[in-house]
């Protein structure tokens, strides 16, 4: 008779999560497995749980490991268990809804695991305020003749503009090649605000640097230079969250760093295999982000400012809603 596929089960909290395949190989650079992938995510609880507390999050599932297919996947997986929590979402350009999953415990964390997902990546609001964004997401993106050394120079500026304007910046690593700055915000505008108060930093810091960084989004800009990605807060782009492992060969982790350590910080160092032991040292570093919330008002008078002198988004701009699984 056929056996069975080996599994393991795994204790979460209250919850019980049965972990099939476990020895699957994932990541063939490093030879991590499935289990591997669990015990990471064990061990980064407290930091992944709080990056995606309440958020619609989209699940990118590499179910034959990364050698095989990858599945963008919004609606929540068939089968899961009564416990894991959804929100379901409205997307006007195909008039649709989806179900996606809601963190609210790292339960639900190893569940996504379980069934393949490698990477999580939420939106920037909740489900209490689906359409009012909490979080401004900076995404600093090197263009493929871009030297690492020039992201981390740009967010240098990046923070010293955002010291400016009395906000405060939490930086990580993007767990490829860029850097993402997340500020918390007020659920107060709707994302075409946020979106334009976006801009208008990258505008600024574009202005300070323009030897480095370009806000041109279509795939003509500059391939030496920084893309200031300021479409990443229009709805439902979404980014990998703290503490979420990225689909590349060597198993690299979008990891929280201060301020401090952004000029020499590696991200070819930061994966399943040693930030772990970060994490147990340093805590979460964006643990206390709600509690610097700061109003866009100075950014929003500067896009009208912006555009009052011509300064405009260009039109034709990457559209939201895509339709994924």
């Amino acid at each position: 008779m056929p056996t069975k596929p080996p599994s393991v089960e795994i204790e979460v909290d209250d919850r019980v999560v049965r972990v099939s395949n476990p020895d699957r190989v994932y990541f063939p650079a490093t030879g991590a497995t499935k289990l591997d992938l669990v015990e990471y995510y064990l061990a980064v609880g407290p930091g992944i749980v709080n990056a995606l507390w309440e958020r619609p999050c989209m699940l990118h599932r590499y179910p034959k490991g990364l050698d095989g297919p990858k599945v963008h996947q919004k609606r929540l997986p068939a089968g899961a268990p009564p416990w894991v929590e959804t929100v379901q979402l409205h997307f006007p350009r195909w008039n649709r809804t989806a179900d996606e999953l809601c963190v609210t415990e790292l339960g639900a964390v190893i569940w996504a695991v379980q069934m393949s997902t490698v990477e999580f990546h939420p939106w920037n609001s909740r489900r209490g305020h689906t359409e009012e964004p909490d979080e401004w997401r900076i995404d600093l993106d090197p263009g493929p003749a871009c030297d690492y050394a020039t992201v981390q120079r740009v967010a240098g500026v990046v923070e010293e503009v955002l010291a400016e304007l009395g906000a405060v910046g939490y930086p990580k690593t993007s767990g490829s090649k860029g850097l993402h700055v997340y500020v918390r915000v007020p659920p107060a505008h709707g994302f075409a605000d946020v979106r334009r108060a976006a801009r208008a930093f990258a505008r600024e810091v574009e202005r300070r640097t323009p030897e480095a960084t370009t806000t041109w989004w279509t795939k003509d800009r500059d391939p030496a230079a920084v893309f200031l990605d300021w479409n990443q807060n229009t709805r439902d782009h979404t980014i990998a969250a703290a503490y979420s492992v990225r689909g590349v060969p060597d198993a690299r982790v979008s990891t929280p760093l201060r301020w401090d350590e952004v000029p020499d910080a590696d991200p070819r160092d930061l994966t399943i295999a040693t930030v772990p032991s970060r994490f147990a040292d340093l805590g979460d570093l964006m643990a206390d982000i709600d509690d610097h919330p700061f109003d866009l008002a100075p950014l929003l008078e500067w896009a009208a400012r912006d555009e009052a002198a011509g300064d405009a988004p260009p039109g034709g701009e990457p559209g939201a809603d895509a339709e994924d699984a």
